[in-house]
């Protein structure tokens, strides 16, 4: 098969390259998937870069999420499984194959049986950013009826909070830096849409009166804005570690009685991603998920794929193995 790999970190034009090598075969609980598209996140850049640097074998293949179909399976799985059309993630944690390849295995329970009229492009553009979304959502409880704030909505994992945010019931502030992706916001179903960039930002914020959870996408940059804003008692949950480590104003977040959490999506123990794996598959039943602004980059053109999100490209970045 095709693959991109990489065997040392470093630039993407750099280090990763295009091979045919040997079809993997599916082992004891795994199944094989045939890709048809492979999603890319910044964490995928940040592996290969050696910003954040993980173990590797010979090679690595790159890559956490996809979709695709099913071909083979192994040992202990149900033969019953192939031909059906599955959402992948996590397929890089910890192996060698992720989804940037035609193929990839992965363990039985990584590939998520995708809803009939659910687009290939919509499952590979869950996984890392819609199950971190739906952590930091639900990791404190249940939502139904709260206020939540979702700094950068119109990024991947602020997209799928949103929804998912809706989808348990939630009513959704969102911060944004103008107004293209104010529109993407909007579209996500936000009820209010505020340019975090304006003065009157805590006033607007406020006028929906005191938020209940915040998910963060910039903690250092937008501490004292939560904090502005946020219910006593509760929960400001930061996802990224872009920009500058926030300075902790302790006595105002005892003030608060603040919790601060922080997810990382390898860390989440494995009971709560399989639990979120089933709620996002029924919010795509249900149509409660919808696609972000899509670019399309060949497999050949993954280095350059792996560049645009690095960059920040809007929208979400898929890899098209074929």
């Amino acid at each position: 098969m095709r693959a991109a790999r990489y065997d040392r970190h470093g630039p993407a034009g750099e280090v990763l390259r295009v091979a045919d090598i040997e079809r993997p075969e599916p082992g004891p609980g795994e199944v094989r998937v045939k890709i048809s598209c492979s999603g890319v996140n910044p964490t995928d850049w940040k592996a290969r870069s050696g910003a954040t640097p993980r173990p590797m074998e010979a090679f690595q293949i790159p890559h956490h999420d996809g979709a695709g179909v099913i071909d083979a399976v192994g040992a202990g799985v149900d033969p019953g499984r192939i031909g059906q059309r599955v959402w992948v993630y996590l397929a890089a944690a910890g192996r060698q194959w992720g989804t940037a390849a035609e193929w990839t295995v992965v363990p039985a329970n990584r590939a998520v049986p995708l809803p009939d009229g659910v687009s290939a492009e919509l499952g590979a553009s869950l996984g890392v950013p819609a199950m971190t979304a739906h952590r930091c959502l639900l990791a404190d409880g249940p939502i139904e009826g709260q206020t939540i704030l979702v700094a950068g909505g119109a990024g991947a994992v602020g997209h799928f909070a949103i929804e998912l945010a809706r989808f348990f019931g939630a009513r959704v502030i969102t911060t944004v830096s103008g107004a293209e992706k104010a529109e993407l916001a909007r579209n996500a179903g936000a009820d209010l849409v505020v340019n975090y960039r304006e003065p009157s930002a805590s006033e607007e914020i406020s006028s929906l009166g005191p938020v209940d959870r915040v998910i963060e996408v910039a903690l250092g940059a937008n501490l004292q804005l939560d904090l502005a804003v946020i219910r006593p008692g509760s929960t400001i949950v930061s996802y990224a570690a872009d920009g500058p480590d926030p300075v902790l104003p302790v006595r105002a977040c005892m003030t608060a009685n603040v919790l601060l959490r922080f997810v990382l999506l390898y860390g989440v123990p494995a009971a709560a991603l399989e639990q979120a794996a089933k709620d996002i598959t029924a919010a795509l039943a249900s149509g409660a998920l919808t696609e972000l602004p899509v670019h399309k980059f060949s497999l050949d053109d993954a280095a350059a794929a792996q560049d645009a999100v690095e960059k920040g490209t809007v929208g979400k970045v898929l890899v098209v193995p074929a």
